[in-house]
């Protein structure tokens, strides 16, 4: 998977997750996989309300030049947030048609 691809696609999630994610679980397999630092760990344990720790997390992630940063959140909402990686898997495979189609001056659409 593309790490910048997912980004954008959290991006596009964003209202979303930061809505229906609690992000204790989500914050611990980052800093397990060390896309987050114990400094930033610290930060976000000190935001009471999950919903402002959520929209924090993905302040600090849309930020990050780990190159696994999107792959890992992605991997870390697998267990408890099925439907939210099959919503970012889909759009994921629907940007990636998008990029692979093209119309032809009458209007049909030709695979590059």
């Amino acid at each position: 998977m593309d790490n910048e691809a997912l980004r954008q696609v959290f991006i596009d999630l964003h209202a979303k997750v930061t809505k229906d994610v609690n992000p204790d679980s989500v914050i611990d397999h980052l800093v397990s996989k060390k896309v987050i630092n114990e400094d930033d760990y610290f930060d976000l344990c000190q935001t009471q309300d999950s919903r402002n720790r959520c929209r924090k997390l993905f302040a600090l992630l849309y930020r990050s030049s780990n190159p696994e940063t999107f792959i890992q959140v992605r991997h870390a909402l697998v267990d408890d947030y099925r439907w939210i990686v099959d919503k970012v898997d889909e759009q994921l495979s629907s940007a990636t048609v998008q990029l692979h189609l093209g119309d032809t001056a009458d209007g049909r659409q030709i695979f590059f």
